[in-house]
């Protein structure tokens, strides 16, 4: 075997792996968006539709998809304009090595337990409140426009930001890794018609942060006091203080995690304590 041959080899194996990489980034940025999910199943309908026209030889069918599969790609671009672009700053925002920040389990309940006292008092006084924890997808975009902070994160911290007085009450807190990065955050508000009407701004406004990224979403409302969580475009409505806490602290996990990396930890936790 030549030097010009592994040469070939090597550049064959990058070349794929490329692509592989860029599919990962589509299809994770398709999941993200439930829009584009929706366009992206209609697309899969119309090949298996035209492949089965072509198979049992439908005239009529077939000539119609010929047009359609022709014209088509144009007219996804005009009509669907928003969405993709929404999928590409996606694909710009998302960090290529995951979370700035793997929390350990010490931090993971830390964090959750501060933002549970937070919440129960909030719930109690009826004060709305709006806090995203970043995950994988940079929200700096939102960052750069809001009140930055990174100050530890404190349950007396977060009442004080919400509290009715605070002139960054009517934002959204954002926090990354174990710090609240900024206040003051205005995120999209979701446009999809499955959600009720008497949603307020602060749930649609969770929803849509959850839309274009993998945030987590945490609201309180101003009027009943409900505590809210949306991920991944999908609002769990009405939770209690003890379920709330579960679903975050369950979300903050790592997504690859092993049990050998959980025995690491714990074993570190344990000398600490010791």
């Amino acid at each position: 075997m030549t030097v010009d041959s592994i040469l070939t080899i090597i550049k064959d194996i990058i070349d794929i792996c490329l692509v592989w990489v860029g599919l990962y980034f589509i299809l994770k940025s398709i999941k993200n968006n439930v829009k584009f999910t929706m366009l992206f199943k209609g697309i899969i309908i119309i090949v298996v539709i035209k492949v089965l026209s072509d198979l049992f030889d439908l005239t009529a069918i077939g000539l119609l998809l010929e047009y359609v599969v022709m014209w088509g790609p144009l007219a996804l671009v005009i009509v669907f304009q928003p969405e993709i672009r929404t999928v590409l700053e996606q694909l710009g925002r998302t960090q290529l090595l995951g979370r700035h920040k793997v929390l350990t389990i010490s931090e993971r309940e830390r964090i959750v337990y501060e933002i549970g006292l937070a919440l129960e008092y909030l719930k109690k006084h009826r004060i709305g409140a709006l806090i995203v924890i970043e995950r994988d997808t940079s929200l700096a975009e939102y960052i750069d426009r809001s009140k930055k902070l990174y100050a530890e994160i404190s349950n007396e911290l977060l009442v004080a930001i919400f509290f009715p007085d605070n002139p960054l009450h009517d934002g959204g807190v954002i926090i990354q890794g174990d710090k609240i990065t900024s206040a003051g955050a205005v995120f999209p508000t979701t446009v999809e018609m499955k959600f009720s009407k008497r949603l307020g701004t602060r749930h649609r406004a969770a929803i849509g942060i959850s839309e274009e990224s993998d945030a987590i979403a945490i609201i309180v409302s101003e009027e009943t006091g409900r505590i809210s969580i949306a991920i991944n475009g999908d609002l769990n409505y009405n939770l209690s203080l003890e379920e709330a806490k579960m679903l975050i602290l369950d979300e903050l996990k790592p997504k690859k995690a092993t049990e050998f990396e959980y025995e690491i930890e714990e074993n570190e936790d344990g000398d600490e304590n010791d």
